[in-house]
């Protein structure tokens, strides 16, 4: 069998794809003992439900108070790991065209929020972030996935953020409606 007279194949040129590089930013250290001491009172309450249930509920079988120490076990596993694996995680970006995040500590999430579509910057400061001089800002967009929050920031950070967001999206065009 010879090729002779036999059409060339046309290949598609090789496109290289792009990359989604991670977002510049690393929220503030200060994050990982907030973020201990939160699920730390958290965990604490339900470790002590847990046992105080136990105690006060007639007739529990045996087999209970391995749950309550698994429940007891897992919760500070999550007071321990769970702080450092966020900090690694939580990644933060604004520039001039886009708010760029990414979070999680057991899942994963990137979202990235064209500036023409933001729509309002908030911040936010509880009395526990305070007292770990933390602020989170959301970004709310024209969008179904729901606002983008950053948070963790060191408070004055944040500030700068908001002040920053409102100047570039003050500055442009578009309606983000």
């Amino acid at each position: 069998m010879s090729d002779v007279g036999a059409e060339p194949i046309e290949r598609e040129p090789i496109v290289p794809r792009p990359v989604l590089r991670e977002p510049a930013h690393r929220v503030s250290p200060q994050a990982v003992p907030f973020w201990r001491v939160s699920a730390l009172i958290g965990d604490t309450v339900i470790v002590g439900a847990a046992a105080v249930a136990y105690v006060v509920v007639p007739d529990v079988p045996g087999w209970t108070i391995v749950l309550v120490l698994l429940v007891a076990a897992a919760a500070v596993a999550h007071v321990v790991l769970m702080p450092r694996i966020r900090y690694r995680v939580h990644r933060w970006e604004v520039t001039d065209t886009a708010v760029h995040t990414r979070e999680g500590w057991i899942g994963r999430q990137t979202r990235i929020a064209p500036i023409n579509r933001v729509q309002t910057v908030d911040s936010r400061q509880g009395a526990l972030m305070r007292l770990f001089g933390l602020a989170s800002i959301t970004v709310t967009t024209a969008s179904a996935a729901g606002p983008i929050t950053v948070d963790c920031l060191d408070a004055e950070t944040a500030r700068e953020v908001v002040a920053r967001l409102t100047a570039i999206t003050a500055a442009g065009e578009d309606d983000a409606t």
